[in-house]
């Protein structure tokens, strides 16, 4: 494979860039303006990510092969109702739009949250359509699990494949499921002190393993969270589940008493994930770390805001031979 070139855009602490390294690419260009998300991402990269998109201007980035990022879900305010490209803005998605409509980018590899689909009674993903359309682009969406590509977490992301119209590209394929025999209990830490992660309450109840779901029965594996107990009420963040299944899905912004990771039964305490685990459940390399500044709540957002690197991967395994 020859190289290509790639720009990080929303970078965070660059799941997207360790996936495209992997397949010889070069990124040029990275921007992210949360500054705990920038200086992890320097401290595993060696380059600082320019920050707030809107003050970035088109011309001062690099040319490049391929765009990639995960770019914030947010309400157009349709004055015009037109789904073109002035319908965008104020949004993030304009940037985005700018810089494509300036660089023109071979391929474009987006990713955003499962409910984005829905967004707007699906107003939202059709004037994005529409603008890609606009500027040139074939666009493919799908919903993909990261339970089912090798990575110990329940995490279903949209991933949008944008390909320039004079590639003719008419016949992309998501890579198919590979249900990997990988769980949760094959990540967890076991020489570090946990004190700090567990959860301790009086209003905790182990009930015992839920009954297996119909997918899991196809594949003859526990591909998702195992729940086995309560906390308090059982809300948000208030469920205990095992590590012979995966982690439910990691979250910047989850409340409860075990928010942003969940609760596990693990060597018979309930306890939070790691750092490092959180890493993991994402398909982080063990080479990839914090600094020691960065608090364990940051840690949690930034993991919860990251991507699956083995999925960006394999997506992009299936990519790569329209940039050849």
């Amino acid at each position: 494979m020859s190289h290509f070139t790639f720009i990080d855009l929303f970078a965070g602490i660059g799941g997207f860039r360790i996936a495209l390294e992997e397949h010889s690419g070069n990124c040029v260009y990275s921007s992210e303006w949360d500054k705990y998300a920038q200086i992890t991402y320097k401290h595993n990269f060696g380059d600082m990510p320019y920050g707030d998109i809107t003050q970035i201007k088109p011309n001062s980035i690099p040319d490049h092969d391929v765009l990639c990022g995960g770019f914030p879900c947010q309400a157009f305010s349709i004055s015009g109702k037109q789904g073109g490209f002035d319908d965008t803005r104020g949004t993030l998605f304009f940037d985005v739009a700018n810089i494509v409509k300036h660089k023109k980018p071979k391929i474009l590899f987006l990713e955003n949250v499962r409910n984005f689909i829905r967004h707007d009674n699906g107003r939202t993903l059709a004037t994005i359509k529409s603008v890609l359309d606009t500027l040139g682009y074939d666009v493919y969406t799908e919903i993909l699990n990261s339970s089912n590509y090798g990575v110990p977490q329940h995490r279903q992301r949209v991933y949008i494949l944008c390909f320039k119209k004079e590639l003719n590209v008419n016949d992309f394929n998501y890579p198919k499921r590979t249900y990997d025999d990988v769980y949760l209990k094959d990540v967890l830490e076991n020489d570090v002190n946990l004190n700090e992660y567990e959860v301790k309450r009086d209003d905790i109840r182990i009930t015992g393993n839920e009954k297996l779901l119909s997918d899991d029965l196809i594949s003859g594996k526990k591909l998702r969270p195992i729940r086995v107990g309560t906390i308090n009420k059982g809300g948000q963040g208030e469920r205990v589940y095992s590590p012979e299944g995966h982690a439910i899905t990691l979250s910047a912004y989850g409340g409860g008493i075990a928010g942003k990771t969940g609760a596990y039964l693990i060597n018979n305490k309930i306890r939070q994930l790691t750092k490092r685990e959180c890493l993991r459940v994402q398909g982080f390399p063990e080479s990839f770390n914090f600094p020691d500044e960065i608090t364990r709540a940051q840690v949690y957002k930034m993991c919860g805001n990251s991507v699956s690197v083995p999925v960006v991967s394999k997506i992009f395994k299936q990519v790569i031979p329209y940039l050849l």
